[in-house]
């Protein structure tokens, strides 16, 4: 049940070890399952890559032909959907701030949306978690706003309006 591939392009810089096998680089595999993977297939696995934080930027900042990293939930689809259609510029998805995974991050303006569904939210202690990470955020300089799914199936124009209005005073300048 194994399949093997030759490639001609598999650089130094693509090739590691994982218990003395050489193998390829995560960002380079998921490259290489691109055309040999169906899209949901493909998606899965780079949602799983990501989930086991493995490094994937030279995936990201890669080839064009490469989807750009897909969210976990459908609420944070909808987000993404929210963010292209009232044109706001594209933020990090599930990166890394401090020891927090964020939903959504615009680093150089210091904002962070996260999206709230109820399903995740509903508890006591995910209450108490999510009021002290937005505190220790704030302490190192990042606004935070929440939105739940109420707000982003129904209320677009004024979350979009929202994050438009923290990126211009953050920057002073008008994103239209």
């Amino acid at each position: 049940g194994i399949s093997l591939h030759r490639s001609t392009t598999l650089s130094d810089g693509d090739r590691t070890r994982r218990d003395g096998i050489p193998v390829t680089k995560p960002a380079r595999t998921l490259t290489d399952l691109l055309p040999v993977l169906s899209r949901a297939q493909w998606a899965a696995a780079l949602r799983e890559a990501e989930f086991l934080r493995l490094p994937l930027k030279s995936l990201r900042a890669g080839a064009t032909d490469i989807p750009p990293p897909r969210s976990r939930t459908e609420l944070e689809t909808r987000f993404l959907a929210l963010v292209r259609r009232h044109r706001l510029p594209r933020p990090d998805v599930n990166s890394q701030v401090e020891r927090y995974e964020v939903d959504f991050l615009w680093r150089e303006k210091r904002l962070i949306v996260e999206v709230d569904g109820w399903e995740s939210h509903r508890s006591r202690s995910a209450f108490e978690a999510d009021r002290a990470r937005d505190a220790r955020l704030k302490v190192i300089g990042y606004d935070v706003l929440r939105f739940t799914w109420l707000r982003i199936d129904g209320d677009r124009a004024a979350v979009a309006s929202t994050i438009r209005d923290v990126l211009r005073r953050q920057t002073g300048t008008i994103v239209t």
